[in-house]
Parts: C-alpha cells; sequence; structure tokens
C-alpha cells in the first residue's frame, strides 16, 4: 500500500493550493477517507473526511469549512484537496490517510 501527497508548496495569504494523493495497493471500498494536517509543535488534527468511503458525504473541520473541498477520483484512484483562501494559520504538513494507511506528507506554507 502506498499513498503519495504532492502538490504542497509556498503560497502568499488569500493563495490556493490543489492537494493530490495518488494510491496504490488499495482501493477506496468503504474505508475512511480524508485529509489531516500537522503544524510544528501541535497535533496532527483531521481537516476534511469522506466517513465512508463510497458515499458522498463529506465532513470537514470547522477552521477550513468554506475554504477547502475533499474530493476524490475512484478510476484514478487518487484523492485531492482544494485548498482557498489560505491563511498562514493552514501552515503545516497535509497528510492522507485511507483506511488507516498514511501518506508521507506535502509541506505547505502560506506567507503574510
Amino acid at each position: 500500500v502506498q499513498l503519495q501527497a504532492s502538490g504542497g508548496g509556498l503560497v502568499q495569504a488569500g493563495g490556493s493550493l490543489r492537494l493530490s494523493c495518488a494510491v496504490s495497493g488499495l482501493t477506496f471500498g468503504n474505508s475512511a477517507i480524508a485529509w489531516f494536517r500537522q503544524a510544528p509543535g501541535k497535533e496532527r488534527e483531521v481537516v476534511a473526511r469522506f466517513p465512508i468511503g463510497r458515499s458522498n458525504y463529506t465532513t470537514y473541520a470547522d477552521f477550513v469549512k468554506g475554504r477547502f473541498t475533499i474530493s476524490r477520483d475512484t478510476a484514478k484512484n487518487a484523492l485531492y484537496l482544494q485548498m482557498n483562501s489560505l491563511n498562514t494559520e493552514d501552515t503545516a504538513v497535509y497528510y492522507c490517510n485511507i483506511g488507516g494507511h498514511w501518506g508521507q506528507g506535502t509541506q505547505v506554507t502560506v506567507s503574510s
């Protein structure tokens, strides 16, 4: 099982980034699908998720509601996170997680 996250980088406040997570070795099935993030000195926290992989129902952390959108492409076996209106508090390493399997993380840095 391999989850490869990409798309992070340096962006100015107010900007946008789209993260991708390429998945190999498993399919989404009914497993929970999620993006997490971990800022320096803080615990890893969930950002957005499909609680049940096959369902289109999504949940978001309050601090990203209206700004971030999680999506998936089952044909490509990929997970995405569109991040708009970024602010400096969004600076963190972002991780994808499917059924308990973690990707390696991609760094997002938002400058003021």
